[in-house]
């Protein structure tokens, strides 16, 4: 884990909404190491999924556009890549699987039939091999019946089976970087945990390297070596698991791990962060967090914190580290 696979740097992206061009991930920039997992965390709205899109080159345009910076995917620049060639890349070099696999199987169509497609769009296997390595990488993920499985349609299917096939679909080519855009969502307790099981042990048996986003800090505690805490657009924090849990410093990250059950067995109620999460058009001046932070000081709404190094590879934007 000591070379990078890949490399986001000063990434921009944006909406033209009523001929107002508004920014929703804003000057993000991290890197995945061979076989490493990044956990990129935050609510709904701050910009993890659309950090994702990007990086599959997946942005609508328009309303959406990829403003600025670079993705660097070992020697290749992924935003200067013409669509074909990107084509080639993604669902193949890159998988990514989608939040709700309810939405993301065409539901006309047979899981063996969708699964199919990805193999004889990166010439994975030859034609007449393709059933079997489809019923192999379906039984991979743990599918008790890949044969019926395969031959059945997305409705037919529990949720937790429609997710076990969206990861099959996604590592069909095996891919060096899996792209995991809130892969347990709408799923119970357990079934979450054994999707997160699966994960990490396709993760060790492939060597290859994840992106895993979530709202739950908790889920990447056991995952990730490096975490990246999200808010309107902007990385607050970003720093190793270990490092971030036992000394988390943006207030914004302490009040997500605040929320999670089960931290102090005395709170009789969860913790909960007041305020909302600002719309893209109403992002507060200075630091995008200071009307829902209990730390805030005056120059908090007027002056935009950089993002500072404390050491330990660990950063955070905030001026009480100044």
């Amino acid at each position: 884990m000591s070379s990078s696979l890949l490399t986001c740097n000063d990434l921009h992206v944006g909406f033209t909404l009523e001929n107002e061009f508004v920014e929703a991930v804003r000057g993000v920039t991290f890197s995945i190491d061979e076989q490493a997992t990044l956990g990129i965390v935050g609510e709904s709205g701050c910009g993890k999924s659309m950090t994702a899109l990007a990086l599959m080159r997946l942005v609508p345009e328009p309303p959406g556009k990829i403003s600025g910076g670079r993705i660097r995917f070992r020697e290749t620049d992924l935003l200067a890549l013409p669509p074909q060639q990107i084509r080639m890349i993604r669902g193949k070099e890159i998988s990514m699987i989608f939040q709700d696999p309810m939405t993301s199987l065409n539901p006309v169509y047979t899981c063996r039939h969708q699964i199919k497609e990805v193999i004889l769009q990166h010439g994975i296997t030859p034609v007449d091999q393709a059933d079997g390595l489809i019923e192999s990488i379906l039984a991979e993920v743990g599918i008790p019946e890949p044969k019926r499985t395969a031959d059945s349609y997305p409705h037919q299917l529990s949720g937790g089976m429609r997710q076990r096939v969206m990861i099959a679909m996604a590592l069909v080519g095996n891919p060096a970087l899996l792209i995991a855009d809130e892969p347990t969502t709408a799923l119970d307790v357990t079934v979450q945990s054994k999707i997160l099981d699966l994960l990490l042990d396709l993760q060790e048996k492939k060597r290859m390297s994840m992106l895993l986003i979530t709202h739950n800090l908790g889920i990447v505690g056991d995952i990730a070596h490096d975490v990246m805490v999200m808010y309107a657009g902007m990385v607050m924090e970003y720093a190793p698991s270990t490092v971030l849990f036992d000394e988390p410093l943006h207030p914004y990250t302490v009040n997500l791990l605040e929320t999670l059950p089960g931290i102090d067995t005395r709170k009789e109620r969860l913790t909960i962060i007041p305020g909302e999460v600002p719309t893209l058009r109403n992002i507060p001046s200075g630091c995008p967090f200071h009307p829902r932070c209990s730390r805030s000081m005056p120059r908090c709404a007027i002056d935009s914190p950089p993002l500072l190094d404390r050491g330990n590879s660990h950063t955070v934007r905030c001026l009480l580290y100044e």
